[in-house]
């Protein structure tokens, strides 16, 4: 069905019903509501797969930092040997490590807050909406 008010129909306006009106309104209200979720299902996405990086990213650190420390520890460990017992020598290590996870572990954190689970395009596009059919003349 076309629209009323397409080029070859101008002429019918006039002739147009108020429940033919209403309809076309109520069609175009369904397709704007369904381009709207269909934005707000892609900024939703975009940002899962920010996170998933994220996540990723700091699933890859873990691991590679945990290498890191198991080979640097014993080799501190036997490093400081030579200077104090070893049980001493492998508590300052532990601790060193530990301080340095912390660390690591706050920034990542920090880098994970930045997604926003928000689709904050659709939420304004919504809004201005609302104030359109509120007073459709402005």
């Amino acid at each position: 069905m076309t629209s009323p008010y397409s080029p070859d129909r101008s002429g019918q306006v006039e002739q147009t019903s108020i429940g033919e009106l209403i309809g076309n309104i109520s069609d175009d209200l369904s397709q704007l509501f369904r381009q709207e979720v269909e934005l707000a299902k892609a900024e939703i996405k975009q940002e899962a797969a920010k996170a998933g990086k994220a996540a990723g990213m700091l699933g890859g650190a873990g691991f590679a930092g945990y290498l890191a420390v198991v080979l640097l520890s014993f080799a501190a460990v036997f490093g400081l040997d030579a200077i104090m017992p070893l049980g001493w020598a492998a508590l300052i290590v532990a601790v060193v490590w530990a301080v340095i996870g912390a660390v690591l572990y706050a920034s990542g954190r920090k880098k994970l807050k930045t997604v926003d689970p928000m689709p904050r395009r659709t939420v304004d596009t919504l809004k201005e909406d609302a104030r359109w059919l509120k007073n459709p003349t402005s």
